[in-house]
């Protein structure tokens, strides 16, 4: 049974799965393997650092990955996107902001437009500025996102951009979850915390041991970490990691944090560096709880796609 979808079509790869462009943790190594196991690689182009960005497209050698920004990120560094598309990306991802001014120059260099959502508005905003892909992503998903669920947000959002492909995102992390997310109408899925805990992600090793022994009530959606890295994010973005003695602290108490200023984000800027975690963030979410080891990209995307054949093999042959 082969997982062919509107999402595979399009990207033209074997696997409808996407691997999040998360800052700092998805790099040109980790893309690279979970293109070359069939889904699409998406080094983070986060807030924006050129040299970073060259190094991780150079560390992906010859396979085919893309990227993703953050939108308001790119309107301040626009040299950004020439700087990626130069490498011919097969995909680029914007995220949070408005897409439509950076469309039709990702368009035009042949590469597909990505845009992840957060509500409805956002999903018919992005299908409005000529969206390849739309990821609904639900408010389990770990790093920023909004309040809604993934569970309904995906079939609205499906329903509302039709016939523009839909990746589900928020609270997945095995096949059950690739299945579930193809039943709601989606064409696959795109993945972040799983795949933080693969061997070639540049999460930190402590990090990666903290989400293995998490479960999803160990994660927080708060301001916290944002606050303490000098990030302003706008409502409703939050950001969702694991709760740690820094959230104990200072979440519901930001206005002591704001006060605190300097003196604590350098405490924090020093902790991440030292990984140090009980201060630092973990930036995960709740899918946390159903990843039990670090494995090899190409072996988490094997053993997604082959649970999900089974899981809908078995639902076919379901009866009342």
């Amino acid at each position: 049974m082969a997982l062919k979808t509107p999402l595979t079509e399009l990207l033209e790869i074997p696997h409808p799965v996407i691997l999040a462009p998360m800052a700092r943790v998805s790099g040109g190594a980790l893309a690279a393997a979970v293109s070359a196991a069939g889904g699409l690689g998406l080094i983070g182009g986060a807030y924006g650092e050129a040299e970073w960005i060259e190094a991780e497209f150079a560390a992906a050698g010859n396979q085919r990955i893309g990227i993703g920004f953050i939108t308001w990120c790119l309107a301040e560094r626009p040299a950004l996107l020439d700087l990626a598309l130069a490498r011919s990306p097969a995909a680029v991802m914007l995220s949070f902001g408005d897409p439509a001014p950076f469309a039709p120059k990702i368009k035009q260099a042949g590469a597909k437009l990505i845009c992840q959502v957060q509500s409805l508005s956002h999903a018919r905003s992005a299908a409005a500025a000529d969206a390849d892909v739309i990821v609904a992503q639900g408010g389990e998903a770990g790093g920023h996102g909004a309040t809604r669920a993934t569970l309904p947000l995906v079939p609205a959002v499906v329903d509302a951009v039709a016939p523009v492909p839909v990746a589900a995102a928020g609270g997945i992390a095995d096949g059950r979850g690739l299945a579930a997310a193809l039943m709601l109408g989606a064409a696959g899925v795109l993945l972040g915390t799983r795949f933080y805990a693969a061997a070639e992600s540049l999460g930190h090793p402590a990090a990666k041991q903290r989400i293995l022994a998490a479960s999803g009530e160990d994660t927080v959606k708060t301001s916290v970490f944002d606050m303490a890295r000098d990030l302003a994010w706008p409502a409703p973005y939050r950001i969702r990691g694991l709760a740690n003695t820094f959230t104990e602290r200072w979440h519901g108490n930001e206005t002591a944090l704001a006060e605190a200023g300097a003196a604590e984000r350098a405490r924090y800027g020093e902790a991440t560096g030292r990984g140090d975690f009980d201060t630092a963030g973990v930036i995960a979410g709740e899918a946390v709880g159903l990843i039990g080891e670090v494995l090899p990209a190409g072996e988490i995307v094997e053993r997604l796609v082959a649970e999900a054949e089974s899981r809908l093999e078995a639902a076919a042959g379901w009866q009342a």
